[in-house]
């Protein structure tokens, strides 16, 4: 049977190139970096290169980098450390409404315990609702919530405008870029966030490992107290392979990123055009302002976990909605937020690119899925169909 990956969104292989660089890690190179001896000070300088390569891709300093466990960790780190930090200035936060799991649950467990939390709407693509964001704005706002590019939709923010308004306000401003980086420029600087979320294994590295950028002078309270690693902000044994890798995958993405997204936008366009030519087709998200390797779709009269079992019988490896909570038997909160209706969200499919994707594999999909949606509609509930 033909195998084909349509999930790059969930997670990504780990690049050969990586793969070879983080073995050596395990076995040769073990060391502690908090030990004095030649096998601590191996693994340190690894760790610190990894941190270069981090660092200069977003255009920040190195030391502003503090690796964690992944993009749910370094998530509830920016809220909730800067929660904690701050809440002599105020307890307001602000996140939108097609944020991750990983801030949403944050932001309502803060909620739980004393804090004030709004959420910023989206308009029908999936984007903020900027002009909103200055009537949500109060004098105890702390913190601002957005993210860089929506993991369902694959819509993209405007981030760059939010964090003017929000240094003009003088409020912390965080953004999930787990989704983002490394497919397309994000710096640091120019969108004037103050922290940013990014992980390994969105973009060919290993899983288990991410990374919280924290500008210069950011007040936040740790979440892991210990030995007082990552400058004293994230006390934990690193995980040096994890971490090697993770450095490594970035040294490719910097060399490889342009190039590799205009090759997977021409692949998406063309996927796009073809799906949209089944009847009762609709394109999730924005048609323009999207990730590169992003097609996220709603079929009318079919049901989509259906849909992704059914694609799985011809080797297509897809999903419906986020892999992090495809198992909920709720409908995605993000396509209810860009106004679909329950039966509608239910009927979704995503279909993300990646570095092994090929002309081949679209036209496959473009093969199967009419087929697919047919097969379900004979016997759908809906009587239209």
């Amino acid at each position: 049977m033909k195998k084909v990956y349509m999930d790059y969104a969930a997670t990504t292989p780990v690049d050969p190139r990586v793969f070879k660089e983080m073995r050596k890690f395990f076995t040769q190179k073990f060391g502690n970096t908090m030990s004095l001896h030649r096998y601590g000070r191996e693994a340190k300088e690894a760790v610190e290169e990894a941190r270069e390569h981090v660092a200069k891709l977003m255009g920040a300093k190195a030391n502003e980098i503090i690796f964690t466990s992944g993009a749910t960790e370094a998530n509830n780190f920016a809220l909730k450390g800067i929660a904690l930090a701050n809440k002599h200035k105020g307890k307001h936060i602000i996140i939108s409404s097609i944020e991750h799991h990983s801030v949403i649950d944050p932001a309502k467990y803060l909620a739980r315990n004393g804090f004030e939390l709004s959420f910023l709407p989206v308009d029908k693509y999936g984007i903020v609702k900027v002009d909103l964001l200055e009537k949500l704005i109060r004098k105890d706002t702390i913190l601002i919530s957005v993210m860089h590019a929506n993991n369902e939709i694959g819509t993209i923010e405007p981030i760059e405008e939010i964090g003017k308004i929000c240094e003009e306000r003088d409020i912390y401003f965080h953004c999930d870029a787990a989704q983002s980086f490394g497919k397309i420029e994000v710096n640091v600087d120019k969108v004037k966030v103050d922290l940013l979320t990014v992980s390994a294994h969105k973009l060919y590295g290993p899983k288990g490992v991410g990374a919280i950028y924290i500008r210069e002078g950011t007040e936040i309270e740790p979440l892991l107290h210990g030995g007082g690693h990552e400058f004293g902000l994230r006390s934990s044994t690193l995980n040096v392979p994890g971490i090697v890798g993770f450095g490594k995958a970035v040294e490719i993405a910097a060399k490889e990123m342009k190039s590799e997204a205009l090759r997977l936008r021409k692949l998406r366009d063309r996927l796009i055009k073809g799906v949209l030519e089944i009847p009762g087709s609709h394109l999730n998200g924005h048609p323009i302002k999207r990730l590169p390797n992003n097609a996220n779709f709603w079929f009318a009269g079919v049901e989509g976990e259906s849909l992704v079992m059914e694609l799985d019988r011809y080797g297509i490896a897809a999903s419906t909605g986020s892999a992090c909570s495809s198992s909920s038997l709720e409908p995605s909160h993000v396509l209810l937020a860009i106004g679909l209706g329950p039966h509608q969200a239910h009927g979704s499919l995503r279909l993300t690119l990646g570095r092994w994707s090929s002309l081949n594999d679209v036209n496959y999909v473009l093969e199967v899925l009419p087929k697919a949606v047919g097969r379900l509609r004979k016997i759908s509930p809906y009587k239209k169909w």
